[in-house]
């Protein structure tokens, strides 16, 4: 991967962590930049997945893959919303 790679795939992580953010229902009590690294972390592991599954190059825009990031943004966002909060008894 080059360089060239590598700053696309955290500028398109940016987006995705936004867009995860907007699938999951309700308020996230969740900072910005927790949401954007968790998106570039998401795009990472989504891009990741897709190359496993054989989806990753197709011809025109991969809407498999982007789907995979997605969705695996809007997860981590749930479950780094949901860590951040106190149970009370």
């Amino acid at each position: 991967m080059e360089i060239n790679g590598i700053f696309t795939g955290i500028v398109f992580g940016l987006i995705i962590g936004a867009l995860g953010r907007l699938v999951v229902p309700g308020r996230q009590r969740l900072p910005v930049w927790a949401t954007l690294l968790v998106g570039v972390v998401a795009g990472l592991a989504g891009t990741f997945v897709a190359a496993a599954v054989g989806v990753d190059d197709t011809d025109g825009v991969d809407w498999i893959e982007l789907a995979l990031q997605v969705g695996l943004a809007a997860v981590g966002v749930t479950l780094v919303a949901g860590a951040g909060r106190r149970r009370r008894i």
